[in-house]
């Protein structure tokens, strides 16, 4: 914003004028402008007079990230000339992933995703500031098909209804401290994936309420294990701005196969984080960048069970919040967990 020059000019009358008009007229020009011509391209002011209207009440992070993101998105419209017409089309497609969104599918979290931008943040977030051999179960993106209350099931039960396809698998294993590899009584096992036809349950009319998800909560062994399928790769919903932003960037819509999980328990940090199949063709590609290698798992034969024709062993560790402090992870106090989350209480 430029300064405003509120003296009036001094000004002539023409006399050769017949419409009184004089010699100086400014109104509608940029008489600074005019007079002295800015070395700059664009006015050098603008963005600091953008974050500089924070007001005194704002909180100090508020304060700091809105600063960095205006400035990193001001600076973005001036190294790449974005034009009106382009800016138009970036804020329509804000606005029709949110049209799109609901309580059974996140547009505006996929779009973060095909960009890579919450396995950015998911590192930032729980990443140990430690070299330790030993480490918590590494995290990944939520992603944007997890539902809220899920059914409680016993131990041993199975997640799969109505569904007569597919490798049923039985999963099994503990939930520890990283630390001491005690097991944890009382951590939640809150588990979903994908039907063989690589639709989650709300996005296939077919499939009963809340197929193929449910939690779990372990006994003083912290042991867990039920059965769920062998998960298939399967492509992001192409059909909102997501799909047409990869469309533009001619990009593939595929995820390698994958279960998704939050474990959490009371005094430790929860884990959002998936596990992938070694078999998937997908696997050094996926379309949302959340692949980790120590989430990459091989799926056993099992013999002699009529349940499951095959196996999978995957012992999931935590850190309580003492320990996520001592070691600076972002976030590691109860209340920040709960809020960065958004899942138990929101």
């Amino acid at each position: 914003m430029e300064p405003l020059t509120l003296a009036p000019v001094e000004t002539t009358v023409d006399p050769k004028r017949t419409d009184g008009t004089s010699k100086t007229d400014t109104n509608g020009t940029d008489t600074q402008r005019n007079s002295t011509q800015s070395k700059d391209k664009f006015d050098p002011n603008f963005t600091k007079n953008v974050i500089n209207a924070t007001g005194p009440k704002a909180a100090p992070r508020i304060c700091k990230v809105m600063a960095s993101l205006i400035q990193h998105i001001h600076d973005f419209a001036r190294e790449n000339e974005i034009t009106v017409d382009e800016w138009m089309a970036g804020v329509e497609m804000i606005n029709s992933a949110g049209r799109m969104s609901d309580d059974k599918r996140n547009e505006g979290q996929l779009l973060c995703d095909v960009i890579g931008l919450e396995s950015l943040v998911d590192e930032i977030t729980f990443k140990l500031a430690t070299n330790a051999s030993d480490a918590p179960t590494s995290t990944a993106i939520l992603g944007p098909f997890w539902r809220k209350d899920a059914p409680k099931y016993e131990m041993g039960s199975t997640i799969v209804h109505g569904v007569d396809d597919g490798d049923h698998t039985l999963m099994y294993g503990k939930i520890t401290d990283y630390l001491t590899g005690e097991p944890i009584e009382g951590a939640e096992l809150d588990v979903w994936h994908t039907a063989p036809n690589g639709l989650y349950e709300q996005q296939d009319e077919k499939q009963v309420d809340f197929n193929l998800r449910g939690r779990f909560t372990t006994g003083k062994d912290g042991k867990y294990n039920f059965y769920c399928l062998r998960p298939t790769s399967y492509p992001i919903p192409f059909d909102g701005p997501a799909g047409k932003l990869l469309q533009l960037l001619d990009r593939h819509p595929m995820r390698p196969a994958h279960i998704h999980f939050i474990i959490s328990a009371p005094g430790y940090k929860p884990v959002i984080t998936q596990i992938f199949d070694r078999r998937d063709k997908h696997i050094t590609d996926d379309a949302v960048f959340a692949v980790k290698e120590s989430l990459v798992v091989d799926f056993m034969p099992r013999k002699g069970d009529p349940k499951a024709n095959f196996e999978l062993p995957y012992d999931f560790k935590l850190a309580s919040y003492e320990e996520a402090q001592d070691n600076s992870l972002v976030g590691a106090t109860e209340e920040s967990a709960s809020f960065g989350a958004g899942l138990k209480h929101g």
